[in-house]
């Protein structure tokens, strides 16, 4: 007996399948699908959340030292020309009064850093496994603005993972499995195939 449903495609179709529909769960919060489908997502989907219940807390806070380019009021880089050769300031801007670009012998235009202390999470090692077993089930997912629809600007990508660490592991912290539910709608159209709604609680 086979421990998994084959849902009647060859295994590469049936692995993409699985994947895109566990990454809309986890993204979305609730997917439609058949009910055959449904339960082998359920069981992938609690997997990942149970993992990601065991090691919410396995990681070590350190503080780093990180260069950030430092803003104008425009929120534009501020840019500086200094010598070539010697390094010294030549011009405190790029630009002039009038928006003109600053030309110096000799100079180039570099963009100003300033050092900065952060705060970040280093994953432990377990947690880190924890995190690339996760990002073998799970697809990237790009979110586009309605304003810039059809364009690249302003496109961001969702981490789903640090999504199943920060916002679902806390939720569920308290439970003991069952972190999905399978409700079901009717007979599709065209086939009758069972139709479910398959949500996390």
């Amino acid at each position: 007996m086979a421990k998994y449903r084959k849902l009647g495609r060859t295994s590469s179709q049936r692995k993409a399948l699985l994947k895109n529909q566990v990454t809309a769960l986890i993204n979305n919060g609730r997917i439609v699908t058949t009910e055959a489908r449904a339960k082998e997502v359920k069981k992938i989907a609690e997997g990942l959340i149970a993992l990601a219940v065991k090691e919410k807390d396995n990681y070590e806070t350190v503080t780093v030292t990180a260069k950030v380019a430092r803003k104008d009021k425009d929120g534009k880089r501020v840019k500086q020309v200094v010598d070539k050769e010697t390094g010294k300031v030549l011009a405190e801007s790029a630009r002039d009064k009038d928006g003109k670009l600053v030309k110096k012998e000799n100079g180039i235009t570099v963009t100003v850093y300033d050092e900065v202390e952060k705060q970040i999470k280093k994953d432990l090692p377990s947690r880190l496994h924890a995190r690339r077993q996760m990002l073998k089930v799970l697809n990237t997912v790009t979110v586009v603005p309605t304003e810039a629809a059809g364009k690249k600007r302003g496109t961001k990508k969702i981490d789903l993972v640090a999504k199943l660490f920060d916002e679902y592991a806390p939720k569920y912290a308290d439970r003991k499995g069952g972190y999905t539910r399978i409700v079901k709608i009717g007979p599709r159209k065209g086939d009758a195939a069972m139709e479910v709604v398959l949500e996390l609680v």
